[in-house]
């Protein structure tokens, strides 16, 4: 029998005493070394040992095109060959219904492997259902997100049911509903730590999926206080850009970007240690 995603998830994030997750986004303006698959190998072997998953971003490899997509294929293999098991997350925030929404988590299931894939609700359970058909595999539900316009929709309220809420929280109760076999996360902005702490009261056993940490601001210690749960994890903290381009040298990337993961995940984990009291108080 297959375990839950999400039982995969706590796993891995306790045996590598590590909530970081890496962002694998090759730029080509940035990358020190030409070869993507080149790049990402030897960030993979810089920060294996600090983090239990790493997060692909399928529009980079798109925009390479067919080559792009061999990397992205070369890459997969080489973390389960290399960093056995940590999660692989398919960040290509996949929203359509019918066919084309199965076509999409064959794709990124059964293609490209990943563990998990984040999935855009707009268009409903639908959007959501073909997903949900590979056991041990997740999803993180985009929900609060950490742009700079994320509120234009996100925090509109809807008047339905349980009560006026923001479009955000309704989003999450859904995602949690559609969980039957604890394979759904939400993505939640490190840029909204007030509206992350509401819905860790509110689902105290959602993963959470924390963009938005390094270059785009958010803080760390923030972070961790709204949304770990009552064992200490249950949040997966993305940082990409300042870490895969700690250094843009070609002598030295792989090393800085090292460096800057054992900082990231030295951090997390003395933050962890300092809220372990107030963790059981928060998630209850």
């Amino acid at each position: 029998m297959v375990d839950a995603f999400v039982e995969r998830l706590d796993k891995a994030q306790a045996v590598r005493h590590s909530l970081i997750c890496v962002g694998l986004d090759p730029d080509p303006k940035r990358m020190p070394v030409r070869g993507v698959a080149e790049f990402n190998r030897a960030i993979v072997d810089a920060t294996a040992d600090q983090v239990c998953a790493y997060k692909p971003q399928m529009a980079y490899y798109e925009a390479f095109g067919s080559p792009g997509i061999a990397a992205l294929e070369e890459t997969v293999d080489y973390i389960r060959s290399e960093a056995p098991g940590v999660m692989i997350i398919g960040d290509g925030k996949r929203g359509d219904v019918g066919a084309t929404a199965s076509a999409y988590a064959r794709a990124m299931f059964e293609v490209w492997d990943f563990d998990a894939a984040t999935v855009n609700p707009y268009q409903g359970v639908d959007a959501i259902q073909p997903f949900l058909r590979y056991p041990g595999r997740g999803v993180f539900v985009v929900c609060r997100t950490s742009n700079p316009s994320s509120g234009q929709f996100q925090n509109l309220i809807v008047n339905e049911g349980e009560g006026a809420v923001p479009l955000y929280r309704r989003v999450a109760m859904a995602a949690e509903g559609w969980d039957a076999s604890g394979s759904v996360g939400i993505v939640v902005g490190a840029t909204a730590p007030e509206e992350m702490m509401l819905l860790r009261r509110d689902h105290p056993d959602v993963p959470m999926l924390i963009p938005g940490v390094g270059a785009q601001g958010g803080d760390v210690a923030a972070a961790l206080r709204a949304g770990l749960n009552r064992a200490g994890r249950g949040v997966v903290i993305n940082s990409s850009r300042s870490i895969i381009y700690a250094s843009e040298q070609a002598s030295s990337f792989a090393a800085a970007a090292r460096e800057a993961a054992i900082g990231l995940n030295e951090m997390v984990n003395r933050e962890r240690g300092n809220l372990r009291g107030s963790i059981v108080v928060q998630g209850s």
